[in-house]
């Protein structure tokens, strides 16, 4: 099968999305695909290692894991039976914590923490529809990073529904409610990131 030939007005499940063999890379939410942007830039590239280094780092003889994309999450709304799946995401990074959600597949399950960092490619719709993914599915922690405005924003789940902590930029140090005890300094995250390039 080749993308081409899927109906991009069908609904699909994660059993559909398992048996493609294509080369785009693509997510599923709520059952609609969403074909990934083209190969994001360096520095988009370069963002998302650091990031990942950092939590690697600091997660070191901890008992969380945390894993980089291409990576599937998928997120369960009535049962782990591929068929009742309908929502499969790559994010940037991943922080999971119940080792117990980590299979040969990938996640799943709800990671703790989600890591997006954004390029040219991602549409409005996109984004407003992994923030409710992710809001829906209960994840603790939903980072999303930009390196055209150098900005971070941090949504922290409380009573089921995200909060967004005030906006990051050069001269903060983030902090984690997941992770406590990991700082991050933007100041040195964002130093070598040209925002026009971005």
């Amino acid at each position: 099968m080749k993308f081409a030939d899927l109906d991009l007005n069908k609904l699909y499940t994660y059993a559909d999305y398992y048996k493609w063999q294509f080369e785009e890379r693509v997510e599923l939410i709520k059952g609609k695909i969403f074909k990934m942007s083209p190969a994001p830039n360096s520095y988009h590239q370069e963002l998302v290692g650091n990031i990942h280094t950092a939590i690697n780092v600091f997660l070191r003889n901890k008992p969380c894991k945390v894993f980089i994309a291409p990576f599937d999450v998928r997120l369960i709304r009535k049962s782990k039976d591929d068929k009742d799946i309908i929502t499969v995401l790559q994010p940037d990074i991943c922080v999971i914590c119940d080792l117990t959600k980590i299979d040969r597949r990938g996640c799943i399950g709800s990671p703790d923490m989600v890591v997006e960092v954004l390029s040219a490619g991602n549409s409005a719709k996109e984004l407003k529809n992994k923030y409710e993914a992710y809001e829906e599915a209960h994840v603790k922690e939903y980072w999303v990073v930009s390196p055209q405005n150098q900005t971070f924003l941090i949504y922290t789940l409380q009573d089921g529904k995200f909060q967004l902590s005030p906006v990051k930029i050069p001269g903060d140090v983030i902090t984690s409610a997941v992770l406590p005890g990991f700082s991050l300094d933007l100041t040195e995250l964002f130093k070598d990131i040209n925002s026009e390039e971005a």
